[in-house]
Parts: C-alpha cells; structure tokens; sequence
C-alpha cells in the first residue's frame, strides 16, 4: 500500500503543478513526510514567492490502509490556511479505479479552496407552526 501512497502524491503535486501560480505569485514548494510504518504522509503546500519567501497555502494528509475485507483504500484530509475548516475525501480501490485521476481530483477540490458550510434547514418556531395550523 506505501507505493500507492507515494505515487498518488506525486500524481497530486503533478496536478497542482498544472495549475501552478501565476509567476508573480510563485511556484509550489511543497514538502512530504512520509510514515511507513503507520502508512500516513502528509504534503505541506508552500508557494515560494517571487522575493525569495515562502507562504504557507495548506496540508493534505493521506492515509493508506486496508479495509476489512482486504481492499485498499487512500484516505485524505485536506486543510487550507487561515481556516480551521477541513475536508475528507476517501479513494477506495475498487475495479476500474483510475489512480491519476483520483488525484487530480483531490488536487482540483483543494484547489477550489474551502468548502462551504452546509445549509441547516431553518426549524419553525413552535408557535408559528401551531399558528398555521
């Protein structure tokens, strides 16, 4: 399963790369550590700035396991900074299961930046109800 890590990672920062900041605003200088042990690599997306400093973006942590029935599964948890908001995305390998592609999806949605919040329906005050009735 550590393979499937790595190069789906490498697939990843490929992805992004594809979408590399505009030259005034840097290119990515990311940084991997990686777990074999416990199958868990985390990628710290940095932008290395045109004036030498860098500026943190987000992390993206991947687990690699087995589930129960023995199938792998890549599980990634994506973070943006500035925000304590995060968001899971799991990658199950299950036939026709196209690895890149999985990856440049995951780049695209972290790309895409912070989730919105879910809508919570609005609950009716009891009186209001009672009233309609």
């Amino acid at each position: 399963m550590h393979s499937r890590l790595l190069s789906f990672i490498s697939d990843f920062e490929r992805a992004l790369l594809a979408d590399d900041p505009s030259p005034d605003e840097g290119s990515w200088q990311n940084e991997r550590t990686v777990n074999y042990k416990t199958g868990l690599a985390r990628v710290q997306l940095t932008v290395l700035l045109p004036d030498g400093q860098r500026k943190p973006r987000g992390t993206v942590l991947v687990q690699g396991f087995r589930l129960a029935d023995g199938v792998g599964c890549l599980k990634a948890q994506l973070s943006w900074n500035g925000t304590e908001k995060t968001a899971t995305h799991s990658i199950f390998s299950k036939p026709g299961c196209n690895w890149k592609s999985e990856a440049r999806k995951l780049a695209a949605n972290w790309m895409a930046g912070v989730p919105a919040a879910p809508e919570v329906p609005v609950a009716i005050e009891h009186e209001e109800h009672a009233a309609a009735v």
